[in-house]
């Protein structure tokens, strides 16, 4: 089954995502933050589909220079990880970035300590959180396959249309695969465009997911979005 993000309908509450959504998949990824950050698990009772939570991004950083930065988003993620523990939902997390390539080393180490911290916490809360792969931002961690040495044998989701930006699509459908996210670009610009609508083959990243058994939601820019890629992927 192939589940679908709540990023189209990020001009919708919460509520009124979930209810539309749910009316045609059986699993939802939640964009926990901006107009859908969670304020109030009762929300989620009263629903029968599965549950995926992104964590917060904007203005994160797991792997920063400064200190008192690292913590906080350390402690921002941890926060997410409790939220989803109470709905029974595995967490996908940014893998932060670097700001200068001679910093390259110690931001490094400033991931490992943020993984270890995060993967205590994930243990005590019997939780499964999920590293996604960046596109062609200059800096970020995990851009291609060589790089997920990174995350230590953590969850790994592939954001498909980051890996066509990074031009190793191919490579990464090769590897490991806990959760997709499914969009379309031209390879030049991140447009989380409907499938079809960009240059991406897609039955080689179905038939990866399959081999994989991963979860998958579609995440793109607009509902109709959605319903356009869930009849181009059918169709496959």
């Amino acid at each position: 089954m192939i589940g679908i993000s709540t990023y189209c309908l990020l001009e919708e509450t919460l509520p009124v995502a979930l209810d539309r959504l749910a009316d045609i998949t059986g699993l939802i990824e939640v964009v926990d933050e901006g107009p859908h950050f969670i304020t109030d698990t009762d929300l989620f009772a009263s629903y029968s589909a599965d549950f995926v939570l992104h964590a917060p991004y904007h203005g994160m950083n797991i792997a920063c220079l400064f200190e008192p930065v690292r913590r906080a988003s350390v402690e921002v993620m941890t926060g997410c990880f409790a939220v989803a523990a109470e709905i029974g939902a595995p967490v996908v997390l940014h893998p932060g970035y670097f700001a200068w390539e001679q910093e390259r080393e110690q931001a490094d180490r400033q991931f490992r300590k943020s993984l270890s911290e995060l993967s205590s916490a994930a243990r005590e809360l019997s939780l499964t959180f999920f590293f996604e792969n960046m596109g062609d931002m200059n800096y970020f961690n995990l851009r291609t396959p060589e790089d997920l040495s990174i995350i230590d044998g953590t969850g790994f989701t592939l954001d498909v249309g980051h890996a066509n930006l990074n031009r190793c699509l191919p490579a990464f459908l090769r590897t490991k695969i806990d959760h997709m996210h499914i969009h379309d670009n031209n390879g030049k610009r991140d447009t989380h465009s409907p499938v079809g609508e960009g240059e991406i083959d897609f039955a080689p990243v179905m038939a990866a997911q399959r081999r994989e058994r991963a979860t998958a939601v579609i995440e793109v820019r607009s509902f109709e979005g959605v319903l356009n890629s869930i009849k181009v992927l059918e169709s496959l």
